[in-house]
């Protein structure tokens, strides 16, 4: 186990990478948690209001990104300073993170649909940042051998075709398989040759005169989204917690 640790968290530098995700993510389900016990009333956590302006937890978290993040550059990757800043950073990025849809919708939408968004993010980056301390990086290669350097120009190759792949299933309106497929090439080519979201900008310029293309493209993204929604909303909920239900009006009224 020690020899694991040394030769692949310690010796590549990914050390402060792990302790910002666990920062990261302690921090995510610590807010989560807080936050869902004051919307329910209990315990001592209550809204910070002074002056009756309500600060949001992504005050704090933009500061400590911030100081996280340009203390982590200017430390490197080893040494006691890497860590603090790097638990710093992560503990930041997780306040700022889980008011993403806040940031994005400007308003405050926490307990509403569009509060899912901030799941959906922290889990994505969770995710990636799980995959780079893997070894799924596209970005280098620590140790490369004289065959590996001779044969540089077919892995360059191979990066700029992954990154096309990347840009078609951005363009076919899918996100999440854009941003693994940078990391896991499989995924990007798999969402690359299958068919595009039918709101998709790749749908509105290549599918407009194909019409039996456009209406397979509506009916497999349905049937997706009928399959994985329920699943996706109830783990959204397990994390998050579920969003606040809109009363329906009144029968009669408009």
């Amino acid at each position: 186990m020690g020899h694991w640790w040394h030769e692949n968290i310690a010796e590549p530098g990914k050390l402060p990478l792990l302790l910002a995700l666990a920062a990261f993510v302690l921090t995510f389900a610590i807010t989560r948690t807080i936050t869902r016990m004051i919307r329910a009333g209990k315990g001592p956590f209550r809204n910070i209001t002074p002056g009756g302006v309500h600060i949001h937890h992504v005050v704090p978290g933009v500061v400590l990104s911030v100081v996280g993040g340009f203390g982590a550059v200017a430390s490197g990757r080893h040494g006691v300073a890497a860590g603090v800043f790097a638990v710093i950073f992560g503990v930041g990025a997780g306040l700022v993170l889980d008011e993403f849809a806040l940031i994005l919708h400007l308003d405050d939408v926490y307990w509403t649909e569009e509060g899912r968004q901030s799941v959906e993010v922290v889990v994505l980056t969770a995710s990636l940042v799980l995959l780079v301390l893997a070894g799924f990086s596209p970005l280098g290669v620590d140790d490369v051998t004289d065959e590996e350097q001779q044969g540089r120009l077919g892995l360059i190759a191979t990066y700029v075709i992954n990154f096309c792949f990347v840009l078609i299933c951005l363009f076919k309106g899918k996100l999440r398989m854009a941003v693994l497929g940078t990391l896991v090439p499989f995924v990007a080519l798999v969402g690359a040759i299958r068919l595009a979201r039918p709101t998709s900008p790749w749908a509105r310029r290549f599918y407009r005169h194909r019409h039996r293309a456009r209406s397979r493209a509506m009916l497999r993204a349905y049937h997706h989204d009928v399959r994985w929604a329920g699943p996706r909303r109830k783990f959204q909920d397990l994390i998050g917690g579920a969003p606040d239900r809109v009363p329906l009006p009144p029968a009669g009224t408009s």
